[in-house]
């Protein structure tokens, strides 16, 4: 069994979750001198029916997406990381980040934030990072804490 990582994934969302996930990838890449690959995933299914009558809802959304990924690429290339990715793609997250992307890029490796969903929210719909423990190949690290706790 390999502890080495080569391709890791970080989901980031803009949470606050994400944003520790991101901080422990960081790390985690630095010590395995692995590529690190900042994923966002566009979820269809929450604003289509509300792009029916604005259009500029997907525009938005990818604009937003690209300038979170961006600022988190930056902040991992001063932190002395050469190898960062940024992808941004569209459709439903809970499928994407675990089955999709790993198997495009050879992910070894998926970190994403604990959810910040209730109990009651994550017993209807499921949370995310739920998903991904369940329906990834590959490892799995959902951050819980922030990295000073």
């Amino acid at each position: 069994m390999s502890l080495i990582y080569n391709q890791i994934i970080v989901a980031v969302d803009g949470s606050k979750e994400s944003e520790w996930a991101f901080k422990k990838a960081v790390e985690i890449a630095k010590r395995n001198d692995a590529n690190l690959n900042l994923v966002n995933i566009i979820d269809t299914r929450s604003y289509s029916a509300v792009e029916a009558y604005d259009r500029s809802i997907a525009e938005r959304a990818q604009s937003y997406a690209v300038e979170l990924l961006e600022g988190y690429k930056e902040q991992a290339a001063a932190a002395g990381l050469t190898h960062v990715n940024v992808i941004v793609e569209y459709g439903s997250p809970k499928t994407m980040i675990p089955r999709e992307i790993p198997k495009k890029i050879e992910a070894d490796l998926i970190i994403c934030g604990a959810t910040g969903l209730n109990p009651v929210e994550r017993f209807l719909i499921g949370s995310v990072s739920e998903n991904i423990v369940r329906s990834a190949k590959c490892d799995v690290l959902v951050v819980r804490t922030s990295e000073g706790e």
